[in-house]
């Protein structure tokens, strides 16, 4: 009986160190659809501004309001249909998010895979007849 003093707080420990791992995955794999929702909405945030402020030639800026939302955001495509346009003849813009990798932080997926998770690319195309039209905030272009 003495040689059993210790077995319950060895068999908590253990326990313990179960239930911690898979809280840490879970709340990961949160943080991971966050950021993905997050990449959603900042496409959708740079095509707005590019198309409000009428912007055919400033990707820092662009890639400027996205990284507000998501800083890890480095590379975007801002592709104007047609090629070359103006505000007058433009028809849209495309703003795509690519090479944006997800980090795992918990232990469970970090033991498994050390490398960054690639996520796929997101895109989002806005219409030209809303360019210049914002109602509801005339700063938005400074």
């Amino acid at each position: 009986m003495h040689r059993q003093s210790g077995a319950t707080t060895v068999e908590f420990a253990l326990g313990l160190i179960v239930f911690l791992m898979l809280l840490l995955g879970i709340t990961d794999f949160a943080r991971m659809l966050f950021t993905w929702g997050a990449a959603n909405e900042a496409t959708r945030a740079g095509a707005r501004y590019a198309v409000v402020c009428d912007d055919t030639g400033n990707q820092a800026q662009v890639l400027a309001r996205m990284q507000a939302l998501l800083p890890q955001i480095t590379t975007i495509n801002l592709a104007w249909i047609p090629a070359g346009c103006n505000a007058a003849t433009c028809e849209g813009v495309t703003v795509t998010i690519t090479g944006l990798d997800y980090q795992w932080i918990s232990p469970i997926a970090g033991a498994a895979a050390l490398a960054p998770i690639p996520m796929p690319t997101f895109s989002t195309f806005l219409p030209r007849e809303i360019m210049r039209q914002d109602p509801n905030s005339p700063a938005i272009c400074s």
